[in-house]
């Protein structure tokens, strides 16, 4: 291309003379510095109704019995991440491949910062989604909560990051948890909060845990792929006023658990809500994360300056 470039310049400016040919230059360079991808970054945030999200941190007046929580774990993946012009049109964010966080369409955020009640985290963490887009003006986002299928279920333990991250694995057959929320609460304690260390994992009590994923997958086994789920439970999130340049993306637990009773887990099934489709603990959480007959609330567009 560069060498056509130049030629076609030589040939202007035996032709036409120097000042056109320099014309005709600039006006290429302009064309192809238009054309190059854009950096963009992607701000999320956690909150808990007005308070940013915290390790150890309780906070009061949650769910349908007000009942007071404390956060022990919180982190999701999302994937089709895209921007949207003006016009409609929507490009997909290329994301950085930076082999720990992001990979391929996929990118880990995660909250926690393994201290105190987080303990069974990391200290690292990740709050922004990095990539690339074509310039030009936009003003909506895109994306999925979840793991697209034909990377949903393999081997945990051979993936490369973050897919190799267990904690965020349940077994082959169910694939990842695109959302783990793990909490104490006022009547259901994590009983491994005040655990010695190494018994924690043997205690029964786990307070109530939000973990949303495929159900339902089959037929599959605990090394197999399955070939289908009946719940894929992917949530597509659109956010039509977000500018990446000024705004980020709110994630509000309190939303998320606004009809949520928190404080009781229902006989005979799973803690918390493990995305059973027939697990009543489920139906507030479905409905508000948006797998249920109600647009999702958890996800909403921060204009105000970050925290």
């Amino acid at each position: 291309m560069d060498s056509f470039l130049h030629r076609s310049i030589r040939k202007l400016t035996a032709e036409l003379g120097r000042g056109a040919a320099l014309s005709f230059g600039l006006a290429i360079a302009c064309a192809t510095s238009a054309s190059e991808p854009s950096t963009v970054e992607i701000r999320f945030d956690a909150v808990v109704g007005s308070k940013p999200f915290a390790c150890g941190q309780t906070y009061s007046n949650i769910g349908t019995t007000h009942s007071e929580i404390t956060p022990t774990d919180l982190r999701l993946f999302l994937s089709g991440v895209s921007l949207q012009r003006a016009d409609g049109t929507t490009v997909p964010v290329n994301l950085d491949q930076d082999q720990l966080w992001q990979d391929r369409d996929i990118a880990l955020l995660d909250f926690e910062d393994g201290t105190g009640p987080c303990r069974n985290g990391t200290p690292a963490t990740h709050r922004s989604i990095r990539g690339s887009v074509p310039a030009g003006e936009y003003h909506g986002l895109t994306f999925t909560l979840g793991v697209p299928f034909d990377l949903n279920h393999g081997d945990a333990t051979i993936a490369p990051s973050p897919l190799n991250l267990t904690a965020m694995f349940w077994i082959w057959n169910a694939g990842y948890k695109f959302l783990r929320l793990d909490m104490s609460t006022s009547g259901l304690p994590d009983k491994r909060l005040d655990a010695p260390a190494g018994r924690s994992e043997r205690e029964r009590a786990v307070g109530f845990p939000v973990h949303i994923g495929s159900s339902g997958c089959a037929p599959g086994t605990k090394t197999q792929p399955p070939a289908a789920c009946k719940a894929p439970n992917r949530v597509t999130v659109s956010l039509p006023s977000f500018d990446p340049r000024t705004d980020r993306v709110v994630m509000d637990v309190a939303a998320l658990l606004q009809d949520a009773n928190v404080d009781a887990n229902t006989p005979n099934t799973a803690p918390g809500c493990m995305s059973e489709p027939n697990d009543p603990d489920c139906k507030a959480v479905f409905e508000a994360i948006g797998l249920g007959s109600k647009a999702q609330q958890f996800f909403t567009v921060g204009k105000e300056p970050r925290r």
